[in-house]
């Protein structure tokens, strides 16, 4: 068996650069994670599962240099290589595209504070303007920079006028009616007393998510994702185990009440995926893509930020809009073919 640096170039299939010559390479990462996907469902992946494509470095090492290149990406070829036993500085790495982030944020102000008193939110979930492309190293960044540095300097403003503020009533009816609707979730899952591991269970809703709400979606799979995590909930609060006990610091209960809460995110976020039938930034709808195979907006339908509100278990939530008015730019569709 050949290694991948002995792999003819007449055998390769340099895909991106194939596809869009304008751009290859440096084409956004929703692109480049489709059509590695896309390569992969068409049989021509790598490795024993065939869910892999090479990136193969020689050519930048080649033009770069060896220390330019260990700048830029030193400390990710240390960890491909403790990884997988095998140094980018000789072969290719094996790559595949991760699941995409729930692109855009909640307002907040210049605090971080959102238009609830008291709740901050930090990290992308605060960023309203990121769209199809965006980068891990970006998203963790935005984190530790919001966590360390700017809500314990601004959330001290807001606490240090509730001081004078009388404590909140333990003995108030909502103050009561909270502390029992918590407490019930926490009675129920420890009464069920199951076989399977929250994780376990975690694991199959995020396969779920992964297979019908990923990177490219169609109706029918965005139907079958709704079911089939219904499904799972039922499953949930009839297999799932939950040890130790509620008086003790317990980790497996606080994931237990996290899941509880994915079930019916997952299903919001299918169900928002089908309501859009258009592809937009990272979310991409099969049926509606260009003859080439890029995505096709949809924007006199689906001009609008949707917000979905709850009304009640099991019932279907209700849709607002909030059309998007764009003054100051001109609305284009990206192209990378030119």
């Amino acid at each position: 068996q050949i290694k991948a640096s002995q792999i003819p170039e007449e055998d390769r299939d340099y895909y991106l650069e194939r596809r869009y010559p304008a751009f290859g390479n440096l084409v956004p990462r929703d692109v480049a994670s489709r059509a590695a996907k896309e390569r992969c469902d068409a049989g021509y992946g790598v490795n024993e599962t065939g869910k892999a494509v090479f990136l193969d470095f020689s050519e930048a090492i080649q033009r770069l240099g060896h220390q330019r290149v260990a700048e830029r990406y030193g400390n990710l070829f240390d960890m491909y290589e403790k990884i997988t036993a095998s140094s980018p500085w000789e072969e290719p790495m094996m790559i595949y595209p991760a699941i995409h982030y729930t692109m855009g944020g909640i307002w907040v102000d210049y605090d971080l504070q959102t238009t609830i008193p008291g709740l901050y939110a930090i990290g992308e979930a605060n960023f309203s303007d990121h769209g199809g492309n965006r980068l891990g190293a970006s998203a963790l960044m935005q984190g530790l920079a919001d966590g360390y540095f700017v809500v314990p300097v601004t959330i001290s403003d807001y606490l240090s006028n509730k001081f004078a503020e009388p404590k909140t009533d333990v003995n108030s009816k909502e103050f009561i009616e909270a502390e029992k609707a918590v407490q019930s979730r926490i009675d129920r899952l420890f009464s069920i007393k199951g076989t399977e591991t929250v994780d376990s269970i975690h694991k199959r809703l995020g396969n779920i998510m992964w297979e019908y709400v990923g990177m490219a979606r169609d109706e029918a799979g965005l139907k079958k994702a709704i079911e089939e995590i219904k499904a799972l909930k039922e499953e949930f609060y009839k297999s799932v185990n939950v040890p130790g006990s509620q008086f003790e610091f317990n980790q497996e209960l606080e994931k237990a009440l996290r899941l509880e809460d994915f079930f019916d995110t997952g299903i919001l976020m299918a169900r928002d995926a089908l309501n859009r039938e258009e592809s937009c930034g990272g979310h991409f709808r099969v049926e509606s893509q260009t003859e080439e195979g890029e995505a096709k907006r949809d924007d006199k339908k689906f001009m609008y930020v949707a917000a979905w509100e709850y009304q009640g278990e099991d019932k279907e939530p209700k849709l607002h809009k909030e059309p998007l008015n764009y003054e100051f730019i001109e609305v284009k569709t990206r192209n990378y073919k030119d």
